[in-house]
């Protein structure tokens, strides 16, 4: 494709290594083979890889999805053999691990778009340092917002922001930069992407989401509904600015897909696994009852410890995800803990407004519901 501006060609990767084979790598996988890319995804268990090489379909996580025409294999290597491009799609709390693997096989310079969202505990490193830690050398991007991986297999009309940090060659030409790359070769049927070169904000954005739709659901399970949803919702996203401009990021970035976007969809739906979790602890379930005792991971729950880490190391007021955190990981009772955040002095929005005012019913309590 040419810029018609600068006349500029723009190349999209052809061969595409798609590192994970659960429902949101199989729907890229999906996106990329549909965009006329040559796809290989690798999934952990040689089971699975089978399947989806033999039948086009992944019966464990998209089960009843045809696949576009794509390779499978449990073989690192020889996913990796010959990519021009890495979508790396498993959990953020795995990512150094799997950098790790991928070392040996991935050739020099080949980009890698990370697909997961988070912090990683402890260091309080982006998912993008922790990569560029792990393989120097690599542009290190991140594919991120509004999506549910079944909508996004089937072809749904899709968005999503693909986004890295745009170096000196990248800003001369910014036709020829990986993040343009790798939106043009995802380009096609329902999936339209969009260039970003604040990574920061999108991955900010994609990390705290999570915690905020744990909120949501926290108080959706426990009978409330629209309002606090709604409020619940903005003010997430002034936690997300405030963290992104704190590390660098633009706020601008997190009211667009991988911010604003992703939260409301994530906000949404129990279809989102952090809105079920949230959703069922609010209806009082112990949370080793929840999703009926199976262990499904839900990167919020694991955010929540991550995020909050950071934002009291760097000092940035996240109430919101402060509250989820101290549910999940403290001990603290949902009901006592909302009621806390809701009785909070009183602040002005507009943060040019020094106001600062002392609640006048510091204990008063929430509509919850008996029982909870």
């Amino acid at each position: 494709m040419k810029d018609s501006v600068t006349g500029t060609s723009t190349l999209p990767y052809s061969r595409i290594a798609v590192i994970g084979g659960g429902s949101w790598g199989t729907a890229l996988a999906s996106v990329a083979a549909r965009a006329g890319r040559s796809v290989t995804i690798w999934a952990r268990r040689g089971d699975l890889a089978a399947a989806i090489d033999t039948t086009q379909t992944n019966p464990d996580y998209l089960p009843g999805v045809d696949l576009p025409p794509m390779r499978a294999t449990a073989d690192l290597a020889t996913a990796l053999k010959g990519a021009d491009a890495v979508l790396l799609v498993t959990p953020s709390s795995t990512l150094r691990e799997m950098c790790q693997a991928l070392a040996p096989h991935i050739e020099a310079g080949v980009p890698l778009a990370l697909c997961a969202k988070g912090i990683e505990l402890g260091s309080g490193l982006l998912l993008s340092e922790v990569a560029a830690e792990e393989l120097p050398g690599h542009p290190i991007g991140a594919i991120s917002g509004p999506t549910f991986a079944r909508e996004t297999a089937l072809d749904h009309p899709t968005a999503a922001t693909v986004a890295f940090n745009f170096h000196y060659r990248d800003r001369m030409n910014p036709m020829t930069s990986p993040a343009a790359r790798l939106a043009l070769s995802m380009s096609g049927g329902g999936f339209r992407p969009y260039v970003s070169d604040d990574l920061i904000g999108v991955e900010v954005g994609g990390a705290v989401k999570n915690v905020i739709a744990i909120a949501c659901g926290m108080m959706s399970g426990a009978g409330f509904a629209e309002n606090t949803r709604a409020a619940l919702i903005t003010r997430g996203i002034d936690e997300m600015k405030s963290l992104a401009e704190a590390l660098g990021g633009r706020r601008e970035t997190v009211t667009g897909l991988s911010g604003a976007g992703d939260l409301t969809l994530t906000c949404s739906s129990t279809t989102s696994r952090n809105m079920s979790l949230g959703t069922q602890l609010g209806q009082g379930t112990p949370r080793g009852d929840c999703f009926d005792g199976k262990p499904v991971v839900v990167e919020g729950e694991v955010n929540a410890r991550s995020v909050v880490d950071l934002a009291r190391r760097i000092r940035v007021p996240m109430p919101i995800c402060e509250t989820v955190n101290a549910v999940l990981h403290e001990g603290a009772d949902l009901q006592s803990s909302f009621n806390a955040l809701w009785t909070r002095p009183i602040e002005a929005e507009p943060r040019a407004l020094d106001i600062l005012l002392e609640h006048p019913a510091p204990t008063a309590t929430l509509g919850f519901r008996t029982g909870i």
